[in-house]
């Protein structure tokens, strides 16, 4: 369709939009189906170097904002109550960084179901099962998944007939199993999330 003559913003807008209904329409999907206002979730795939050399995770406690004191603050209500890490504590804090936004992404249709992740995972977080009621399958995984607040991620029927159950809970993102994977079925991809901190609904009239 044509909308009459635009800049270059809007051509690339109206394409990122053309984009998302044809993937929304190839994997069946509502082609109208578009994420809330002013938000956009992308993802970013790694590569093994980007995240093998630092899926240590560090078992340091975090430490605690220094914060102003009690009579300073109460007298001046301007003054800022946290007073911040200084560079060399700040340095510290960053390589307690546990890769949060790096996520394992299984790709069920590359699986030969070969058990390589399950042996490797440190956690006992990948279970190869038959597929039942959630509260079934919790029980059923290598390692029970006892926090109901925390969704467990179930693929689709592999070519056995089992489905690869993972307990979201207890992963720890080392990205062991996307290095062990001889198919790629398990790699690591990044997450972005770009949100506005207040919609239209937000903003003062």
């Amino acid at each position: 369709a044509a909308f009459g003559p635009k800049n270059i913003i809007w051509a690339v807008a109206q394409g990122q939009q053309a984009a998302i209904s044809i993937d929304a329409f190839c994997n069946g999907r509502d082609v109208a189906e578009r994420p809330p206002p002013h938000v956009t979730l992308g993802s970013q795939k790694m590569g093994i170097h980007e995240w093998s050399y630092d899926n240590e995770i560090s078992l340091e406690e975090r430490r605690k904002v220094p914060l102003r004191d009690q009579v300073v603050a109460l007298a001046d209500i301007s003054a800022e109550v946290e007073l911040g890490f200084d560079r060399e504590i700040g340095y510290e804090e960053t390589q307690r960084c546990l890769n949060c936004d790096v996520q394992t992404v299984f790709t069920d249709k590359l699986c030969i179901e070969c058990d390589a992740c399950v042996d490797i995972c440190p956690t006992d977080c990948i279970t190869f099962t038959s597929n039942g009621p959630e509260a079934d399958l919790r029980h059923r995984l290598t390692a029970p998944a006892s926090n109901l607040e925390q969704a467990i991620y179930v693929s689709a029927a592999l070519k056995t007939g089992r489905i690869m159950a993972k307990d979201e809970d207890v992963c720890l993102h080392c990205g062991l199993c996307a290095e062990r994977c001889p198919t790629g079925a398990w790699d690591m991809r990044k997450f972005l999330l770009d949100m506005a901190h207040a919609g239209e609904a937000g903003r003062y009239q």
